[in-house]
């Protein structure tokens, strides 16, 4: 069975930004790495992967259309179980507290720190296992 994680950002070269950073990951097949460029998108894919192979949503905040916030609500609705750790620019108080409270497990800042990243993952990966 794979294992998925998900990013969510509406900028074009955050997919080869990742599969940059983890690309001896993803060649060892230590884990899949889905990506939509929309909080609608990503919603349809939260329903098409299926329990327990999804482990870790990534996602921007801001994103035109429905936010991340707005998504990271109707996520932790319909996929309690599965953690979203929020990404944003602007690691105001405000913008962590309502992540905090609509359920984030955790809120990265641009630019992301991907050994940071990398311990997370390495954990989500340790308790699917």
């Amino acid at each position: 069975m794979s294992t998925f994680i998900l990013v969510v950002d509406d900028e074009p070269d955050v997919e080869s930004m990742f599969r940059q950073h983890f690309r001896r990951d993803l060649r060892a097949s230590r884990f899949v790495m889905e990506f939509a460029t929309s909080a609608r998108a990503a919603l349809e894919q939260v329903k098409a992967i299926a329990d327990p192979s999804l482990i870790l949503i990534l996602s921007d905040i801001n994103m035109p259309g429905m936010s991340g916030l707005e998504m990271l609500a109707e996520v932790k609705a319909a996929r309690p179980n599965v953690p979203v750790i929020m990404i944003t620019a602007y690691g105001d108080d405000e913008t962590k507290k309502t992540a905090a409270r609509l359920g984030a497990a955790g809120l990265l800042t641009k630019p992301i720190d991907f050994s940071l990243l990398r311990q997370e993952i390495d954990v989500r990966l340790e308790r699917a296992s």
